[in-house]
């Protein structure tokens, strides 16, 4: 009577440890394995991703290239198109990677969309997309979004466009195009002191850069015409001599 009440006893733990362990095989065996399907793939359609942004930029490059040539550009037109095509499809493969939506904006911008292109530029600089951009990219994307938002002739942009090249030039100290934009946008808030810093910036990287130079020379010599004018030296007996890197500037003649 007693071993027969163990033999139960022992039965039911038995049950009970089958369907124990049943029930964690049921629960945890598809959890690693639905698991292991989304790292696969995530893993294709990461590749496939940058498949499409590779065949994109080609295109991109392509068009331009073409746009150069006059006789081309019904063919530029067709490339930016695929191109675009080939940044979308890569977004919505991978919608957080922020290179994606950088040629989306190119593209965009390649065809004249100028709000289009600035709306995917904002979305790649966005906290969804940055993440996947190094300082230095972030501010090459923060540079361009600058040019595209100077290229829309709205002067009401011009201090959000310095807040970007601001950020541009630190993120990335070697871009010498956010440097000559951010003096454009200073000289024309007649700003010229943080105008001639950023041309000499530019110099300090580039330091045959023409536009640069061009600019201090633009700059230079109207600064020295009126100190000269302040302090009272009669600007008709002056003469005019060239500063390296300074531009044009007036000497006064001595009596």
């Amino acid at each position: 009577m007693f071993s027969q009440m163990v033999d139960d006893i022992l039965l039911q733990i038995g049950i009970v440890l089958l369907v124990l362990v049943v029930f964690l095989f049921i629960h945890n065996v598809p959890k690693r394995v639905l698991a292991n399907l989304r790292l696969r793939l995530q893993s294709k359609s990461g590749i496939q991703s940058k498949r499409h942004f590779v065949l994109g930029a080609q295109f991109l490059d392509q068009a331009r290239s073409a746009a150069q040539s006059t006789s081309s550009s019904s063919s530029a037109a067709s490339l930016s198109k695929q191109a675009l095509e080939h940044a979308d499809k890569a977004i919505a493969l991978d919608p957080k990677d922020a290179a994606a939506h950088i040629l989306k904006a190119l593209a965009l911008n390649a065809q004249g969309f100028k709000t289009s292109a600035l709306d995917a530029i904002d979305v790649a600089l966005s906290p969804l997309c940055r993440k996947s951009l190094a300082d230095n990219e972030r501010g090459d994307a923060l540079c361009m979004r600058a040019e595209i938002k100077m290229s829309m002739n709205r002067p009401a942009r011009v201090d959000s466009v310095i807040e970007d090249l601001t950020l541009a030039v630190k993120l990335s100290p070697e871009n010498v195009k956010a440097f000559c934009t951010l003096g454009e946008c200073y000289e024309e808030k007649k700003m010229k002191e943080e105008a001639k810093k950023a041309y000499e910036e530019a110099l300090k990287i580039q330091p045959r850069l023409a536009v640069a130079k061009e600019a201090l020379d633009r700059l230079g010599p109207q600064e020295h015409l009126l100190s000269l004018q302040t302090t009272g030296y009669d600007l008709s007996r002056a003469t005019e001599i060239k500063v390296p890197g300074r531009g044009k500037a007036l000497v006064p003649n001595p009596d």
